[in-house]
């Protein structure tokens, strides 16, 4: 048996998930007489992804000497290589005090029910500056209309760090059942696969042909084991596609279209930060905690409006910190569209001789636009029965 790629920076993976369920219900009693904070949204996507293994091997929440050093240089005080500060951050913390053990409250769930405990080891207070600083270093901006930044910069401005034991994965296991997984759930459905080569796919949207066709490049090119396509199942963006829609419309792809036990269609409980080429690394190191041994890295990954240049994620990769840090690959990929004039698929960098009228090229308001008015979509562009599924969506609106 082949062995999978090592998690980032230890051995063994380290989820902060109480496994035991008799513990579990012990913190869970004892929960009820600490004080409670209730996380915004932001903090509880990292609750999730500490306790499912996928930001291993970090503990808790970062404290602002962490959270300025990754921000600044992509690296904690103990050198691990981290692209993105992980924070709880609160507007009013109440009279919590250092030194506490708290119960952390679900802000996305009815009645706010206890996701996890932590021991407060510092709170400190975030200036503005501070804050602009960690802003443009993760965003790249600090322009208030970029999704992510308006959201960041509403979380507040103290900061609770220090380790944490998660209770519950929130609402992902029960609105997404059988597509949320934890990262070592993942693992071993790629030792069970007998896959060591794996190649993951990033998702927040429906995936068209030329989605489709990229995985099925990646695949041959780098003869691997397998593709695992891996959404975003967290908060989105105003007009992005719910989860179950996006769910359904990539079952039906890959059941009709893909050879079978080539694809693990999964997801992941985090909110998208819309950061760019500094989420491109995070996604890089979730995956490789997954045992994936390479990421698709497209044009503009993970990017918003044009804040981010179109290779800006690709070449984050080259960088000397990041290649020594990261054993997870990349496989760098370009737009892919149909192509008129070859009739099929292809990535556009490798067809010099065409111009943008050979391809088909459909912007997303487009597609919104004729799927709501009960337009077929071109068969070079979507399959007919991911397009179903998609205007009965936008039917229904």
């Amino acid at each position: 048996m082949k062995n999978l790629i090592a998690p980032h920076g230890v051995d063994t993976l380290k989820p902060l998930y109480i496994n035991d369920s008799s513990k579990r219900q012990s913190i869970l009693e004892q929960s009820k007489k600490i004080p409670q904070l209730l996380l915004n949204s932001a903090a509880a996507a990292n609750t999730v992804m500490l306790g499912a293994g996928y930001f291993t091997p970090l503990r808790g929440f970062m404290d602002k000497k962490n959270a300025i050093s990754v921000a600044n240089k992509m690296i904690t005080q103990e050198e691990l290589f981290w692209p993105v500060p992980i924070m709880n951050l609160s507007k009013d913390i109440g009279s919590i005090k250092e030194n506490d053990e708290i119960a952390l409250l679900d802000p996305n769930l009815d009645g706010n029910p206890v996701m996890a405990t932590q021991i407060v080891e510092s709170i400190e207070h975030l200036t503005d500056d501070e804050l602009m600083n960690l802003a443009e270093k993760t965003f790249g901006t600090t322009d208030v209309k970029h999704p992510g930044v308006s959201n960041f910069l509403n979380l507040g401005n103290i900061l609770i760090s220090g380790p944490i034991k998660v209770l519950n994965f929130s609402y992902f296991p029960k609105d997404f059942p059988g597509t949320f997984a934890t990262a070592s759930e993942i693992r071993d459905m790629l030792i069970k696969a007998g896959w060591s080569k794996t190649v993951a796919f990033q998702t927040r949207n429906p995936m068209h042909r030329a989605h489709e066709e990229l995985c099925k490049m990646a695949l041959e090119r780098l003869d691997a084991d397998g593709v695992l396509i891996h959404m975003t199942l967290g908060k989105l963006k105003d007009g992005d596609i719910p989860g179950d829609v996006r769910n359904a419309a990539i079952e039906k792809m890959v059941e009709i279209y893909f050879p079978q036990n080539t694809v693990i269609i999964s997801g992941f409980g985090f909110d998208m930060l819309y950061a760019g080429p500094r989420e491109a690394l995070l996604h890089a190191v979730f995956r490789q905690n997954c045992g994936c041994s390479h990421l698709i890295v497209g044009r503009d990954h993970a990017g918003v409006g044009d804040y981010y240049g179109p290779f800006e994620a690709q070449e984050m990769f080259d960088l000397d910190i990041v290649k020594n840090s990261l054993k997870i690959k990349i496989f760098s990929a370009d737009h892919t569209a149909y192509s008129k004039k070859l009739k099929e698929v292809v990535m556009m960098r490798d067809v010099e001789d065409h111009s943008k009228d050979d391809f088909v090229l459909l912007s997303g308001t487009k597609v919104r636009e004729m799927l709501s008015n009960g337009q077929e979509l071109p068969p070079e562009f979507a399959r007919k029965e991911v397009a179903e599924i998609l205007m009965k969506y936008y039917q229904s609106l």
